[in-house]
């Protein structure tokens, strides 16, 4: 039995792409938000890569986020009069309409956790924004790593005080559940084919055996649970 469902939470769970174009178009009107938010973004496994790679020590990604948005406004040739407000738009992503449905009718049988890169300050005021019932917070913050190091994997199972096999990982990502199950979690893969816009061509499908595939998340609930 599972016992406990930790989350990606960037693109399974939330749609970082509309809700961050949303607010650079409010802090930098004369721009391409959804290109702005598209190029934001694309820094992010860069900005990640050198200190999974030992090459950094471990910085939270509020910050990563903030040092990302100044490459990318030098990039577009803009100043945004107010960096860190502007930051703050990855607090305010809007979940995916089956989103917290789903995790609602998840929630009487095990228990909920995000296990993001995000920060322990950022997925909790995302919680409070997006309304995500989680019971506990993991994930970078817990670890001082970041996913798919396997070190984040293992001290969310840690942390629940459960072994890996009674622990699923739920994610949109392919990559993100081949590093879970090869620290013994169980893997679910949710679709979210329009997490980098209509021309998405990776993530499409699940790309093995997973333990579990679905097309929302009540399915899964479904699948899951009953």
């Amino acid at each position: 039995m599972v016992q406990a469902l930790i989350f990606d939470v960037f693109g399974t769970c939330v749609d970082w792409r509309g809700s961050v174009a949303r607010e650079v178009a409010r802090h930098l009107p004369d721009v391409d938000a959804t290109a702005f938010a598209t190029a934001w973004r694309a820094e992010y496994d860069p900005a990640m890569a050198r200190i999974r790679e030992g090459g950094r020590g471990y910085v939270p990604l509020d910050d990563l986020h903030l040092e990302n948005l100044a490459r990318t406004a030098a990039a577009f040739g803009v100043t945004p009069s107010d960096p860190q407000l502007l930051n703050r738009a990855w607090e305010k992503l809007d979940p995916w309409p089956d989103t917290v449905p789903g995790l609602n009718a998840m929630k009487p049988h095990a228990l909920l956790a995000p296990c993001s890169n995000g920060s322990i300050a950022l997925m909790a005021r995302l919680a409070r924004h997006a309304g995500l019932p989680w019971d506990c917070i993991l994930g970078a913050d817990l670890a001082r790593d970041y996913k798919p190091r396997p070190g984040v994997y293992r001290a969310a199972c840690a942390a629940l005080r459960l072994p890996p096999s009674d622990v699923m990982m739920v994610a949109a990502h392919n990559g993100d559940l081949a590093a879970a199950r090869a620290e013994g979690l169980k893997t679910a893969f949710v679709a979210r084919p329009t997490e980098h816009g209509p021309g998405q061509t990776t993530d499409l499908a699940p790309t093995a055996d997973w333990d579990a595939v679905a097309g929302d998340f009540p399915s899964l609930a479904r699948a899951l649970f009953g």
